[in-house]
């Protein structure tokens, strides 16, 4: 009888035990997915900004020399992120394939200008830096137009910032929700020691010494929730990165592991804190108080 309420008793324990690595495992793990988004909300727009495209539509007299000054200098430009030149013959073909048909044929003759497409650096994709480069592109003498969409470019910077906003917001929001879910999490292991804590008191034992164990119990509790989180995470990060290589989510490792770290840190520091709080409640409340 003795050895299956023993087995009762370990079983409930890791039980315990479980519930408290799991529920911190899951929270640190969505903290973690936040704390992406947040240390990628810039690199998303960076990558959404170079997408944008400048034309520099070119005069048909404009000679081959020119062109390859005028495509050199601006590969060299440091608002530049790509310079490719597009013949009016490449325009129209891809063109006829956009819509179907061909339309030189219809037309007789191709209408279509020889251009350079450039990308910029998403720092210069700003409504007033795009607008200062093209009008100094458009002072040369062999440029026809430049051609932009204005109106996308100040609603990608109005939206990149919004979001921005918002996912600091919801992050902090999150960490406080994440604090309150595993304090909950220790809390109830310890409820269900509350006459124990009690009774070591009472034979005398200082707080400082009923504390002791409880916090690194539910410390190592926490470390081991945090590395299952950061498996996780990273799980989840190789794939999003294996399938978006342009995202590039591995090139800033020192990034990463600070956040990494971060997380790790967080599950230890909250184990902590809600160990030694929810201990000096029970250690504080009379003898009575432990029913209700």
């Amino acid at each position: 009888m003795a050895q299956y309420i023993e087995r009762y008793q370990r079983r409930r324990l890791i039980s315990s035990y479980f519930s408290v690595v799991l529920s911190i495992a899951v929270v640190l793990f969505l903290l973690g997915v936040l704390g992406l988004l947040v240390l990628n909300t810039k690199k998303l727009g960076d990558h959404f900004k170079e997408k944008i495209t400048i034309s520099v539509f070119l005069k048909d007299n404009a000679k081959t020399v020119e062109i390859n000054q005028l495509q050199k200098s601006l590969a060299l430009a440091k608002y530049t992120k790509t310079a490719t030149f597009v013949s009016k013959e490449d325009a129209a073909d891809q063109y006829s394939e956009d819509i179907g048909e061909n339309f030189e044929a219809f037309l007789g003759y191709n209408p279509l200008k020889n251009a350079i497409d450039v990308n910029l650096n998403a720092d210069f994709v700003a409504p007033e830096k795009v607008e200062e480069i093209a009008a100094s592109l458009e002072t040369k003498s062999f440029v026809e137009e430049v051609s932009y969409d204005k109106p996308l470019i100040a609603l990608l910077n109005e939206n990149v910032k919004r979001i921005g906003f918002w996912i600091v917001i919801a992050s902090a929001v999150f960490t406080l929700i994440a604090v309150l879910l595993i304090n909950s999490s220790i809390r109830l292991s310890i409820y269900s020691k509350r006459f124990i804590i009690k009774t070591m008191q009472m034979v005398g034992a200082t707080k400082k010494f009923i504390r002791q164990p409880f916090i690194a119990t539910n410390v190592k509790l926490g470390f081991f929730g945090g590395l299952l989180a950061l498996a996780a995470l990273g799980v989840v990060l190789y794939y999003v990165n294996h399938s978006f290589p342009e995202l590039q989510l591995f090139t800033d490792g020192l990034l990463l592991g600070g956040l990494f770290l971060g997380i790790l840190i967080l599950g230890l520091l909250i184990a902590w804190v809600s160990t030694y709080f929810a201990t000096q409640r029970f250690l504080n409340l009379r003898t009575d108080d432990l029913y209700y």
